[in-house]
Parts: structure tokens; sequence; C-alpha cells
């Protein structure tokens, strides 16, 4: 018999819950047992419910490809055959928050990729290099909610895996105001250029609610657990543009930073070298062995070149040189439906398991 834990996928046939199916197959630890979507997919095999809509550029697992969808509204009866459930389900915000708290409500763990809870006070939001003290406000959450071992984790958004993590290894010099420009993938709002050929050549200076996710979500990464709630760190100042662009996968920014101690860029990339944390600790599955990477050469990175480095769980950073007006500028790269979605919620739930939050019902 399998020791590994019983996995969910809410919101299965969607591009995300694709690529959670993608990821998952043959994993260590986790085996997806039950797969969840819309009423209009319930009742049909994987493969019915999919059909042409396969997204990844692997093939569908076998082990999938049978399973017959069972309806994501259910909620005690699709809780009762895993021991946690990934959310990607595509609803409203209000109705995710209902439905992910329902399933937590059942003593099911929820690793979320959506945003509807990033807010939450008391639901951690962690990149599992920079916070993962955060899910020490689980125990919170769960006084809140009634449940023993039932909780709602969430990851942060795709766009802000280039920099935040950059900013982090680089604390000691105290980074005070970052202006941020990104230039965001198409797969970042689950399209193909065969879904979307107006993307063919062309830009969008506009990704609706991103900038606003861009400028606050590192700040709450940076916050510290108070009063059973996690608040927010003062600063930096961030100010962001974030801009669609006719890309696969694979967001860049290019980035300004001001810091109140300056440092020399011999040691600004000695601490993007040397920045480590729990998941290269303890070897998880997924985790990147060198988290950041440092390119020398002036065309770099490049989403066709470094895209896809530590399997697309690293971020890839170049460029960096003084700058007139800012003491730095530097331009990074991250896979966003790798270490922005699927990947990263995968990353968290190992940790979570790691650390004793998830395990067998």
């Amino acid at each position: 018999m399998s020791q590994k834990l019983r996995v969910g996928i809410l919101g299965a046939t969607g591009m995300v819950g694709q690529r959670f199916i993608s990821l998952l197959e043959n994993h260590p630890w986790f085996e997806v047992v039950t797969v969840a979507a819309s009423p209009r997919s319930a009742g049909k095999t994987y493969e019915e419910a999919v059909g042409d809509r396969w997204k990844m550029q692997t093939p569908m697992p076998e082990a999938v490809k049978k399973l017959v969808v069972m309806n994501v509204n259910e909620v005690e009866e699709v809780a009762a055959s895993v021991d946690f459930v990934f959310s990607a389900v595509d609803m409203t915000k209000d109705e995710i928050k209902a439905i992910e708290e329902a399933y937590a409500k059942t003593e099911t763990p929820v690793v979320s990729n959506n945003s509807a809870h990033r807010w939450t006070p008391d639901v951690p939001m962690v990149v599992p290099e920079i916070n993962p003290e955060h899910y020490e406000v689980i125990k919170f959450q769960k006084e809140r909610l009634g449940t023993k071992r039932g909780f709602v984790a969430v990851k942060p958004n795709c766009s802000i895996q280039s920099y935040a993590p950059v900013l982090t290894a680089w604390k000691e010099f105290e980074p005070v105001e970052v202006v941020a420009t990104t230039y965001q993938a198409i797969s970042g709002a689950g399209k193909t250029f065969k879904d979307w050929p107006e993307m063919v050549e062309n830009i969008i200076p506009y990704i609706g609610g991103e900038e606003e996710k861009s400028e606050q979500e590192p700040l709450r990464l940076w916050g510290k657990i108070e009063d059973g709630v996690i608040k927010k760190a003062e600063g930096p100042v961030i100010t962001t543009q974030c801009i669609r662009v006719p890309v696969l996968d694979g967001h860049t920014a290019a980035v300004f930073v001001k810091f109140n101690k300056k440092p020399t860029k011999e040691q600004l990339i000695e601490k993007l070298l040397a920045f480590k944390g729990l998941p290269q600790e303890l070897e998880l599955p997924s985790a990147p062995k060198q988290f950041i990477q440092y390119l020398e050469e002036d065309n770099r990175p490049q989403v066709k070149l470094d895209v896809n480095f530590e399997n697309g769980m690293g971020v890839s950073v170049g460029r960096l040189r003084e700058d007139s007006v800012y003491d730095y500028k530097f331009v990074g790269l991250s896979h966003n439906t790798l270490r922005g979605a699927a990947g990263g919620a995968l990353l968290s739930a190992e940790l979570l398991k790691a650390l004793g939050y998830i395990e067998a019902k």
C-alpha cells in the first residue's frame, strides 16, 4: 500500500490545475487521487472533461486520465477522499474564500494558488525561502475556524517572484525605495497564443489589479505575526508598472533600488548566491538547489535561455549595475506558472508536510 499523502485538486481542469497534475506525476510524497471541477465537468473522466484543452507541454499523466471528476461544490464528499487539497478554482473572490474555508472546516488543509485569501489576516502567504515562520499564524486561524487540522495557506502573486527574493537577500543593506516594471507572460492570464492571437507581436500596458499586488504583497511577506495576525512591513516603498508581453512563460522585472546602507556590487552578488532557506536545508523534493543565480553576460537573463533554471523553481538575475538616480538597478526573471504558481504552491505543501502541518487523516 502506498504511503503517499492523498491529494485532491480543486479546479483540476483549468490551466493551473493542469500544471498541478503535471508536477505531481511521480511525486515522492504526494499522489493525486481526486480531481474536482465545476458541475459541468463532474461525472466525466478527467480526460473527457479536459478534452482538447490540455495546455501542458508534457502529455496528460496516465494515472489521472480515468479519474472521474467530482463536483467541487460537494465539499464533504471530495474532502472525505483526500488528506489535503490544492486549490486552483475559477470563481469570484468571495466564492473562493467561502469554498476554501469550507474545505478547511472538514479538517482538510487547503494550499491555494488563488489570491482570495492573500490578505486574510490569519492566513499565511508564504514563499518558503522567505517567510516560513508565517506558518505559525495557522494556530490562530484554526481557533477562528474551529478546526484541529484544517486550514488555508496561500502563495503570493507570480509577478513578485522575480524581485522579492532578491530584495530579501539584500535585507541587511536596508532597501528603502524600489521601482519595478514587470514584463509578464500570457500564461499568467491562463492563456496560450492559440487562445490569445491578439497578443502576438503586441504589448498591453495594463493587467487588472496587478500593480497593487506587486507593490503590496512583498510587504506582507516581510511582515510579522502580532496578536494572532500578520501585520505587513512598513517598507521599503515599492512602485510598479505591470505590462503584458508576447511571451508564453516567464515574468521579467526591471528594478531600481535605493538602500540605506549602500553595498558594493560584489557584496550584492555574494548575497544573491548565498541566499537559501528552509526548502534547501530540508532538501524538499521541489526545492531548487540554487535558489538565485547571477548571470554576468550583458544580455541575460533571457526567457528562452533562463526561464527553466532549476526546473523553473529558481530565480535568475543579471545586469546589476550602479544607477545615476537610484543606487543600483538589475533585471530579474522567474517562471510564472512554476515558481510563481503551481510549483510555488507545491513547494509550500512540501514544507507544510515537513513541518508537521499536513499529515495523513
